[in-house]
């Protein structure tokens, strides 16, 4: 009975001390000090990539037959024009995206009346070419596109610039935290965490007014609204890398 007694008692002191062991190497774990830094960098470029976003209605009082194959006419003359206006091999691409053919009607006293058939379709260019976006809009426009939806600029060296930045932001980031930890009397001893994110700012549209042919200019020829068409500027796009940051310090 008495080696029963020993053995257990062995083997309870043996749990006490693993348990206390490992509350002290939680405590430890909780206790151990740390800086948190945020930091960013920025830097601003000259976009070299634009997308326009241009899109082709029609619509037919009787037949939506009609208004699709008018659409369709129209579409490709676009898509064909801009086609030959852009280079494939630089990474360029004109594509069609959005087609939607509805009826529309109109609602009185619960009765509901027909009142056309409406098709849409968009044509999207994407282009390095960025000094000819104003002649590629003027001829999409000339060729019977009706509205320019969207103009977006943007930069094809969008991760290597993002990932300079962010070493550029992470090196300020240990530099503060070294400050912050000597001006306490610690040094650092290894990161705790670190996370970081790129982003731009929200580029400014460029303003375009379509100067449509049976609008502004009625009377006058295509050609004329074509050359008094603004041109289109990218200016630069500012971009952003954010970083946040946390050391162990001893």
């Amino acid at each position: 009975m008495k080696k029963y007694f020993t053995a257990a008692l062995i083997a309870a002191l043996t749990v006490g001390f693993i348990s206390t062991g490992t509350l002290k190497a939680a405590a430890n774990a909780v206790e151990r000090g740390f800086v948190s830094v945020s930091t960013s960098a920025n830097t601003e470029l000259p976009p070299d990539i634009v997308e326009i976003n241009i899109a082709v209605q029609t619509e037919d009082a009787k037949s939506l037959q009609k208004a699709t194959d008018e659409n369709k006419a129209i579409s490709d003359k676009v898509y064909s024009e801009l086609s030959a206006m852009i280079n494939t091999q630089n990474g360029d691409y004109v594509k069609t995206t959005n087609f939607n053919a509805a009826p529309v009607y109109s609602y009185k006293n619960d009765k509901k009346n027909l009142i056309k058939y409406e098709v849409s379709n968009n044509v999207i260019v994407h282009t390095k070419n960025i000094k000819d976006a104003g002649k590629m809009i003027d001829k999409a426009i000339s060729s019977g596109a009706t509205n320019i939806n969207d103009i977006t600029f943007s930069i094809s060296s969008y991760d290597k610039q993002c990932d300079e930045l962010l070493s550029i932001a992470g090196k300020k980031a240990y530099s503060r935290a070294a400050i912050l930890a000597s001006s306490a009397g610690n040094t650092l001893a290894g990161i705790k965490s670190v996370n970081g994110s790129c982003s731009t700012n929200d580029v400014v549209r460029p303003q375009y007014r379509m100067l449509a042919k049976n609008a502004s200019f009625a009377g006058a020829s295509a050609d004329a609204a074509v050359e008094s068409a603004s041109p289109i500027h990218g200016g630069v796009i500012k971009l952003f890398a954010n970083l946040n940051a946390s050391y162990f310090v001893k």
